[in-house]
């Protein structure tokens, strides 16, 4: 009986040569990855420029952590759970340097109100989410992670993350009907 011998994935080629401090390596995985990054950011975060600045960090902390990299899982993931990190270690920083200025008071009570004539727009509806509301529901139904990551992620508990996502979902539907 012949085995087949299988042909090296092309990712993982990739991923060593980067690790070995290749910086052509790292910029195809740059190429490869920074749109879904990106696309990641800006759910998270709701603002353009922000979401520039973040997947841009999240690449700097993947070229100084890329030897924590075991393979274990796809890169893609790995990358995925690091800029996830980074988006919500950036929300604590700016939430510690607001309290420090000034106070933060979250939206409370009825949805924010519709424009006239305005249609179905769930980015604005997400834009008008609270900061917290937001991040999880995207965990959540965009990105498809479970309330033990969620909490996890954000360093909370699981009841605050349903919770939050429970006003997630009534504040988006208050803003859509």
């Amino acid at each position: 009986m012949q085995v087949l011998a299988r042909a090296p994935d092309p990712v993982s080629q990739t991923v060593r040569l980067a690790q070995g401090g290749d910086l052509r390596a790292f910029e195809a995985l740059y190429r490869e990855h920074s749109g879904r990054i990106h696309a990641l950011s800006l759910r998270m975060c709701g603002d353009p420029s922000l979401a520039e600045d973040l997947t841009q960090e999240v690449f700097v902390r993947a070229w100084e952590r890329l030897d924590t990299y075991q393979g274990e899982a796809a890169f893609g993931t790995w990358l995925h759970r690091l800029a996830v990190n980074v988006m919500l270690t950036d929300r604590r920083a700016s939430t510690r340097r607001l309290a420090r200025v000034e106070p933060v008071a979250e939206l409370e009570g009825p949805a924010p109100e519709r424009p006239a004539g305005a249609g179905f727009d769930l980015v604005r509806a997400l834009d008008a989410l609270p900061t917290k509301a937001r991040q999880v529901f995207v965990l959540r139904e965009v990105e498809g992670l479970d309330h033990a990551e969620i909490a996890d992620a954000m360093g909370t508990s699981v009841g605050t993350a349903k919770s939050q996502l429970h006003r997630a979902r009534d504040l988006l539907r208050r803003f859509l009907t």
